[in-house]
């Protein structure tokens, strides 16, 4: 996609509310997360407790609306909102990594199997079949067991399962773009295979990856809240799946805050990143005016 095509999808974009809207959103959750990230290792590099892991049993079950906790406390006197914000910095966290590992492989895989055919093709068929045809959950579940309880096993498991959607739609666009004018050129005036797909196909393709990357990040994080709910998943931090564990067991008492706005605050991200990512696949389409 070159400069001109670029802007006029910019432009596009900026056009839609919804999407302005959307990426503000994404904007203020990616500021929490950062914030979140500074306060954590400022206090690692002190060597103190961070302040959401501070327990207080004299301020447990605040309700929201104090100047010192506004979203109130947990049952063991933590600020809800300080782990909130930490909830979105493992959010991202497992997003951004887990995309790391999932887009470069489904993106190589489909690039080499839409453009060269013939036993890669096969290949590359044969094994994006194989891991779809068994459930993702307990795939992910196995992987994260065998590389152990945590955030790392959960962003592997994650990452390993979660490249086979992408790499099926770049593989169905490579083959439709290698028999296309530009790649034929390129072939006939020497271009190599490798040149052919980075240089030429990649650019003409990545838009899918983009946009790709916009769905499957709130999925992955959803897929962490349900693994952290079953305590599978990260272990020691205030993942949101965590709180709504531990919130859920403190409605009879009344404390109806801390799952209400753990709740909310994933509602807020996933119906963002949803939104946004079909606003981007708008602004994307080279058939669009």
């Amino acid at each position: 996609m070159g400069a001109a095509p670029r802007a006029r999808a910019a432009r596009r974009f900026w056009r839609r509310r919804d999407a302005r809207a959307c990426a503000i959103v994404v904007a203020a959750y990616a500021l929490a997360a950062l914030g979140a990230t500074v306060a954590r290792h400022r206090a690692l590099a002190a060597d103190r407790t961070p302040r959401y892991q501070v327990a207080d049993l004299s301020r447990a079950y605040q309700p929201p609306g104090s100047r010192a906790h506004p979203l109130g406390t947990d049952g063991l006197g933590r600020d809800i909102a300080g782990r909130l914000a930490q909830g979105a910095r493992i959010a991202f966290l497992v997003g951004i990594v887990t995309s790391l590992i999932a887009l470069p492989i489904g993106l190589a895989l489909g690039l080499c199997a839409g453009y060269f055919g013939g036993r890669v093709d096969d290949a590359v068929v044969w094994l994006y079949s194989t891991v779809a045809s068994v459930p993702g959950l307990l795939l992910i579940l196995a992987i994260a067991l065998v590389a152990g309880k945590g955030l790392a096993g959960v962003c592997l498991g994650i990452g390993l399962t979660t490249w086979v959607s992408l790499c099926r739609l770049i593989r169905a666009e490579t083959l439709r773009h290698r028999e296309l004018d530009y790649v034929q050129a390129a072939r006939a005036l020497g271009a190599g295979h490798g040149r052919i797909l980075w240089r030429h196909i990649l650019p003409n393709v990545f838009h899918i990856v983009i946009v790709t990357f916009t769905l499957r990040f709130p999925a992955a994080v959803g897929t962490e809240v349900f693994l952290s709910f079953l305590g599978v998943g990260v272990q020691g931090e205030p993942s949101w799946g965590a709180m709504i564990a531990s919130g859920r067991l403190r409605l009879w008492q009344g404390a109806w805050w801390e799952l209400t706005f753990v709740t909310a605050a994933i509602f807020g991200l996933v119906l963002a990143f949803n939104l946004l990512g079909d606003a981007l696949r708008d602004a994307l389409d080279p058939r669009a005016a």
